[in-house]
């Protein structure tokens, strides 16, 4: 019934932030026009969380978010750092696995994890 995932980023910087997907995240892409590119994910997991604003990490009911796992973290941010790009934190053990975030152009984060699970 559903084949797959479609998943979708809102920037400031839509050139850039693909530009960042293509060449440091190493996603292959295909244009689509006009330098709009769709790009190929390696394989994902979906979670469902309970909402909760009051909690640190919570969200509300209805937020999505859209993260990226490794094998190895370490590794993984060790490269990133090599090619320019800026974490917003240290790695932190949450539980599940090991986070960080990772800034993009546009301004904004988005967490890069290696699960403890699978």
């Amino acid at each position: 019934m559903i084949k797959g995932i479609h998943t979708m980023f809102y920037s400031s910087e839509p050139e850039a932030l693909r530009a960042f997907f293509r060449d440091l995240m190493e996603f292959n892409a295909v244009d689509i026009g006009d330098g709009w590119l769709i790009f190929d994910t390696p394989a994902g997991d979906m979670g469902v969380h309970p909402a909760d604003e009051t909690r640190e990490r919570g969200a509300p009911s209805g937020t999505h978010d859209i993260s990226f796992f490794c094998e190895n973290l370490e590794e993984t941010v060790s490269k990133l750092q090599a090619k320019g790009v800026e974490f917003k934190h240290d790695i932190e053990d949450h539980g599940y696995g090991y986070v960080t975030q990772m800034k993009v152009p546009g301004d904004f984060y988005i967490q890069l994890y290696q699960p403890k699970y699978g």
